[in-house]
């Protein structure tokens, strides 16, 4: 591949990521927006006892949901609350993916550059070779 087709992927990479990062930027604008309208919205249809309406053929219900999580350091005895009341289908173990990659390129590291029998068929590995783009220096 000649120096030529290599710096112009390379711009367009760049291009992306730049275009990338402006567009996660200004979604997480519109997502403050979103909330601060929705606030303001149902505060005003509450404080009217208006349960929903419809506008240019759009219907707006007001709705309210229950969220729950474990409260700070709590997890472990949430969980053995759950289990003893009959609520264990509740839980989930997981592992977290990054550190199981790390854990998992450790192991084949130790092994000589391979899996370790005893995780051959319970993991899935591969490789994913990525371009990192910097600021150069000056």
């Amino acid at each position: 591949m000649s120096d030529n087709a290599m710096f112009e992927l390379a711009d367009r990479l760049k291009e992306f990521r730049d275009a990338k990062k402006a567009a996660e930027e200004e979604l997480k604008s519109i997502n403050a927006e979103i909330d601060d309208v929705e606030y303001r919205l149902s505060e005003l249809m509450i404080s009217s006892e208006t349960q929903n309406f419809t506008r240019a053929g759009t219907m707006f219900c007001l709705s309210t949901t229950t969220r729950a999580s474990a409260a700070a350091g709590m997890k472990e005895e949430l969980f053995d609350v759950l289990r003893s009341k009959g609520f264990g289908e509740l839980i989930y173990e997981t592992v977290n993916a990054n550190s199981l990659s790390a854990f998992v390129k450790e192991q084949i590291a130790e092994n000589g550059d391979e899996l370790p029998d005893w995780l051959k068929g319970l993991v899935n590995v591969f490789e994913k070779t990525t371009v990192t783009v910097r600021k150069a220096a000056r």
